[in-house]
């Protein structure tokens, strides 16, 4: 397990990452990987309740399907987290098939809660949550013919849900893209511009193969301030 603790936004943050156990089903690593992030978090004063992002990282799409299900299942309620999921097989150093990123903050003071706004109808990942004046969004993908066409969707959806939240482009922090290995960053980085003007003070950029479903090519994840 990899373990980071840094302060953004004036916050404290703590970065999980961990591979699963690989003699064991895709459940059965996800299940352990967020046992064993929950004892470090615990060791810090906080819990999975304080988990603001997840990343599920799969080899294929089974591993990806089995592995997000463990997760819905145990970042519920008041643990319920901005999240997405990638298919990566170079992403992992060892013979697992599931991995993940976790994300965890420390309010500023005891007593904030998690705002969590839902999709209509609600679907698995949630549209954005609140957490004392951060906003996290889900990974936003589109399945739409070429990369132009998945932005042209994306984008303004995000710029809606950040406008939902009290904030906008203008308060965006970080985004961070997920970007088909057919792709180029170059492109994206144009077509991006093209739509969002402002300057972003962070901004990332990782190839995947796969995503939750055929025919994206593009995952897009936002965190502003309201």
């Amino acid at each position: 397990m990899r373990k980071m603790i840094f302060q953004w936004l004036g916050r404290e943050f703590a970065a999980l990452s961990a591979e699963g156990r690989a003699d064991s089903t895709a459940a059965e690593q996800a299940a352990d990987v967020f046992r064993r992030f929950d004892e470090e978090l615990r060791l810090m004063g906080i819990s999975l309740d304080d988990t603001v992002r997840t990343r599920l990282w799969a080899r294929d799409r089974e591993s990806r399907d089995a592995g997000s299900k463990e997760r819905v299942r145990i970042l519920s309620g008041k643990a319920r987290s901005a999240s997405s999921s990638y298919i990566a097989p170079a992403h992992f150093d060892s013979n697992a098939t599931v991995a993940v990123d976790l994300l965890a903050m420390r309010p500023s003071r005891p007593g904030i809660g998690k705002i969590l706004k839902e999709y209509d109808p609600p679907i698995v990942p949630l549209r954005y949550l609140i957490y004392d004046a951060v906003v996290f969004l889900s990974g936003v993908t589109a399945v739409l013919p070429s990369l132009a066409d998945q932005l042209t969707d994306i984008l303004p959806r995000i710029s809606s849900s950040l406008a939902d939240a009290g904030s906008s482009w203008d308060k965006a922090v970080k985004v961070s893209f997920y970007l088909h290995q057919s792709q180029s960053i170059d492109s994206l980085k144009e077509l991006f511009q093209k739509t969002v003007t402002v300057q972003v003070p962070q901004m990332e950029y990782s190839f995947v193969d796969g995503y939750s479903a055929d025919g994206k090519l593009i995952e897009v994840e936002v965190t502003a301030t309201v």
